[in-house]
Formats: structure tokens, C-alpha cells, sequence
């Protein structure tokens, strides 16, 4: 062979071998991107879906033993496992128009929904225990994600000493011009809370906010719903590696700072709640706008007696979760009446008083119940009662609370 075959021949050689490293690397390193949404239809056959259940049925396939002291539901032995050496994770997901469909949303033990600002609602995702399944599947299966409100902070607290609480930034008094005054209420300066309440500090480093996160944790996806969206609407995280992140800071179900697990003082729910439809339903049917002529995030809830859940549209529109192609359920429906204070701020910033007490109502087995709620501060857990005291019962499964303010009008038909 020639000098110059030879040459040629460890050319090619050396570009396999970087070929390979490069995949390697990227494959090992960088978690794969989600198809599009426009594919992800396309592709959605019964029978993809049948293997995409029979793999997770595979994963987790024991006895359902063990329930999960945030939705109630039984699990398996193994994911019990999982989420005990973990402490519950909070994200913020966005429900702008160009952020649908989302991902993850149906994962989650519980969903808080109100307004973030302009008439836009947000929600705020906890994930302990139903999270773990889709997490094995779905690389970046939260988001978008978008920025932290103080009252959801409140909310957050619950949750444990420390939570773990994933944001893209949020509401700060750095919010104004370079070099000029504070123009954001001290109220609403979440960013400022965050780092009072301990979150950021060594040992307890809870807050997930994606400026200190790298590209393997959340990253921008503009192309993954099949339309183009501005940046803002694009960033998507992992929620195997946000607890992989917690992990590294010392943060598991403990703390570096505190020996005892998150959940010693956790005051949980109850879950005693039949999950049987009535034989008599009298709600079919839950609307409501959160601010009068936003239409676009108008909500319904529509019975489904068969599978004793609760449909949910948003904008009119079926809510789908991205990541399973499939309407969003709930099993329990809880509407909190709260205090609402608009645009404290030239940003237009709110706030909602969630630390006291007032009215709601409970929807589940296609029955609608008065309740009240009461959260004595921020680190106390808000506690539901019927109308004789009593602390109500969920079904065990997923949550949605709604926050609306006072003077909403909710139909129920």
C-alpha cells in the first residue's frame, strides 16, 4: 500500500475515533432532546403507547404497598425507595398561550394554579412520588419553566424545611434600571425571600434557580412543541437530574445543616376519601375566569363518571400534558378563595394572601362541598374543613387547588 493510501486510511481512522468520542460524550452527558409536538402526534399510536406502559410497568411492577404521604396513592416497594431519599421538588410552569402544551403537569402529586401577572396564571408543580416513573422516560419533562412570586413561596414552604424549588429568576428589586431606584414592592420581591429564608445558603441550598444550574439540568428547547415561540417560553428541565443537582449540595431527604429527614414535622393531608363515583352527582361540570375577559386562561373541569376524574380545559381547549400526549385528570379539585392585591408595582406584580384563612369548595366524585382553609404562617400547612370542622378527606391521587380571588364567580352545573 502506498504512502498515500496510508495517509488517507488514518484520516478516516481518526475521524471514526473522534466520531465516536463525540457521540460518546454527547449521548453520556447531554440528555436527549424531546421530538416535536407536531411528531410526537404523528407517532402516537396504540401501539407505542402500549410499550411506553408495559416499560414502566416492567419498572415497577411489585405490589402497590406503599402510600405516598403527599397524593395518598399506593406504590410499589422500589419507588417508595426512591422518594424517601429524596425531599419534594417544586417548579414553577408557565400557562402563557406559546408555552402549551406543557410537560409534566399531569406528574405532579399537586398543582397550585393563580395568577402570575396580566391576567396569566402560572403553576407551581410538587413532585415527590408520582414524578418518578416519567422521569425514566422523559429526559427534560418539566416545563417551561419560568420565574419565582412570593406567594408561591408560601405555598412551597410547606413542603419541608428546605424545599427544592426550580425557577428561571423571578421578581426582584434589581428589576429596575441600572442604576436607579427600586421599583418593585418590597412584597413582591421573591428572589430577595428566597435568600432570607435560607435556601441559598451552604448546607441548605434548596433554591433550583436555572441561572445556577448547567445546560445537562434545563436548557432551551425552541423547537420542541413544533412552533416557533419567543425564548422566554422555551426552557425545560430534567427532573432526574434537579434531584441530582439537590443530591450533590447535600440536600436528600435531609440536610447537610439538619440531621432529621424533611417530613418529621410534615403535616400531611388526609386520604380516607373513596374513590367511587356518587351514585347522585351534582357537579358535572366547574368554570370560571381568573380576571374577567382573559378567555385564554378561562378553566373548566368536565366530569368523567367512568373513570370518576375530572377533564381539564384550558382556554377552551382540552389540557394536554406534552409529555404523554393525554388530557390532564385530577382526582380532586379544591378551589381557595383568597385576597387579591393587582399591580402593587409598575410591574405589574400581585399579590394573593394565602397566610390566614377563608372559603373554598371541594370537587370530587362529581360532588361539590363548601370547605374553608386556614395556613397560621409561612411554614404551617394549609388545612381544609367542611363546613361542621371537620378536616376534609381527598380521593389519593392528584390535587389541583385553584386559587381565585374573592369575588370570582365559579359556575358549577
Amino acid at each position: 500500500m502506498n504512502s498515500r493510501l496510508i495517509k488517507i486510511s488514518g484520516y478516516i481512522g481518526l475521524f471514526f475515533i473522534f466520531t465516536g468520542i463525540s457521540y460518546l460524550l454527547f449521548d453520556r452527558l447531554i440528555p436527549a432532546s424531546s421530538h416535536s409536538f407536531l411528531t410526537s402526534i404523528k407517532n402516537n399510536t396504540k401501539k407505542t403507547e402500549e410499550k411506553s406502559e408495559t416499560k414502566s410497568d416492567s419498572i415497577y411492577s411489585g405490589p402497590k404497598t406503599e402510600a405516598c404521604p403527599i397524593n395518598g396513592k399506593l406504590y410499589t416497594k422500589e419507588e417508595k425507595a426512591i422518594w424517601s431519599t429524596r425531599r419534594p421538588l417544586m417548579v414553577m410552569i408557565e400557562n402563557h398561550e406559546d408555552s402549551r402544551p406543557q410537560s409534566g403537569l399531569q406528574g405532579a402529586d399537586i398543582v397550585y394554579e393563580t395568577i402570575a401577572e396580566g391576567g396569566i396564571t402560572r403553576f407551581m408543580g410538587v413532585f415527590y412520588c408520582g414524578v418518578i416513573a416519567e422521569a425514566e422516560s422523559n429526559k427534560y419533562d418539566l416545563g417551561p419553566v419560568r420565574s419565582a412570586r412570593t406567594y408561591f413561596l408560601d405555598l412551597a414552604s410547606e413542603y419541608s424545611d428546605y424545599p427544592l424549588y426550580t425557577h428561571v429568576g423571578g421578581a426582584n428589586c434589581s428589576a429596575a434600571t441600572s442604576g436607579g431606584p427600586c421599583t418593585t414592592n418590597k412584597k413582591a420581591q421573591a428572589v430577595e425571600q428566597i435568600a432570607s429564608y435560607g435556601w441559598n445558603d451552604k448546607g441548605t441550598w434548596g433554591d433550583l434557580s436555572q441561572f445556577s444550574l448547567s445546560y445537562k439540568v434545563c436548557r432551551r428547547e425552541p423547537e420542541r412543541t413544533g412552533k416557533v415561540v419567543a425564548t422566554e417560553h422555551t426552557m425545560y428541565c430534567s427532573s432526574k437530574e434537579l434531584y441530582n443537582i439537590a443530591a450533590s449540595r447535600g440536600l436528600t431527604n435531609k440536610t447537610e445543616a439538619k440531621k432529621t429527614s424533611w417530613d418529621k414535622s410534615y403535616r400531611a393531608w388526609s386520604f380516607k376519601q373513596e374513590d367511587k363515583a356518587s351514585a347522585t352527582p351534582t357537579t358535572s361540570n366547574v368554570s370560571f375566569d381568573f380576571w374577567s375577559g382573559y378567555k385564554d386562561y378561562s378553566v373548566s373541569w368536565k366530569y368523567d363518571a367512568i373513570n370518576n376524574n375530572y377533564i381539564r380545559y384550558n382556554g377552551g381547549n382540552e389540557h394536554v400534558d406534552f409529555n404523554t400526549q393525554k388530557t390532564i385528570t385530577a382526582k380532586n379539585i379544591v378551589i381557595q378563595f383568597a385576597k387579591e392585591t393587582r399591580s402593587v408595582d409598575e410591574h405589574g406584580h400581585n399579590l394573593y394572601g394565602l397566610i390566614g384563612n377563608g372559603t373554598g369548595v371541594l370537587i370530587q366524585n362529581g360532588v361539590q362541598t363548601d370547605i374553608t382553609w386556614a395556613k397560621t404562617n409561612r411554614v404551617s400547612r394549609t388545612i381544609y374543613k367542611d363546613k361542621n370542622g371537620k378536616e376534609i378527606n381527598f380521593i389519593p391521587g392528584n390535587i389541583w387547588v385553584e386559587i381565585l380571588s374573592l369575588d370570582t364567580k365559579v359556575s358549577f352545573n
